[in-house]
């Protein structure tokens, strides 16, 4: 599965109004959204008029206007924006459960292809539909912090330095479910009763 551009950019775009959300900037000018992650204005503003279409983002104008999340952030899976932008998660027709075609297979029922396509289409959907914005918002936010990283929305609050990018920057351990697993296998601390 390839994301073309528009998912792509959108997808950034929404994890970065959900951290400014997480840190208390509630609207956000495109222009800013555009600049955060060196986006074109243009492209991404017909992305979010889709996105407002369908009921994610909202808008309001004025000196402290900018889009805002419409919607509850935990509420929101990524699997939901990807289809809102992409269209279905299934490589091919035949194997989409929400966008299916009848293929020109002479035996779609025993076609190894449309097969093995159903699990990839699975195998993509339980991923990005188990995680909501608020899971990757949190989890971005978290390795940011951990890594000392710099980012648009944390700059003004605190000093944070830029971190050299990985060797290989699509190494494993640089994904979001290495960086989830790593929150789960962290010992829970210790809650000490307060000293009187």
């Amino acid at each position: 599965m390839k994301l073309p551009k528009k998912a792509e950019y959108g997808l950034r775009a929404m994890i970065d109004l959900g951290i400014a959300h997480s840190l208390d900037h509630d609207r956000v000018p495109l222009s800013t959204l555009a600049e955060a992650e060196n986006l074109p204005t243009k492209f991404l503003e017909q992305i979010f008029l889709q996105l407002r279409k369908d009921g994610f983002v909202k808008t309001q104008r004025g000196k402290a206007g900018g889009y805002y999340i419409a919607r509850d952030i935990s509420t929101i899976k990524v699997g939901e924006l990807v289809r809102a932008l992409d269209g279905p998660l299934a490589p091919i027709s035949c194997a989409s459960q929400s966008a299916y075609e009848r293929c020109s297979c002479p035996d779609e029922e025993h076609c190894g292809l449309r097969m093995i396509m159903i699990d990839v289409r699975n195998a993509v959907s339980n991923i990005l539909d188990r995680y909501s914005l608020k899971d990757v918002v949190e989890v971005t936010l978290r390795k940011i912090r951990r890594t000392g990283a710099d980012n648009y929305f944390l700059r003004m609050s605190q000093n944070a330095g830029q971190r050299p990018a990985p060797a290989n920057p699509s190494d494993p351990r640089d994904g979001f479910l290495a960086e989830l697993a790593g929150e789960l296998s962290t010992p829970p601390t210790k809650s000490h009763p307060p000293t009187k």
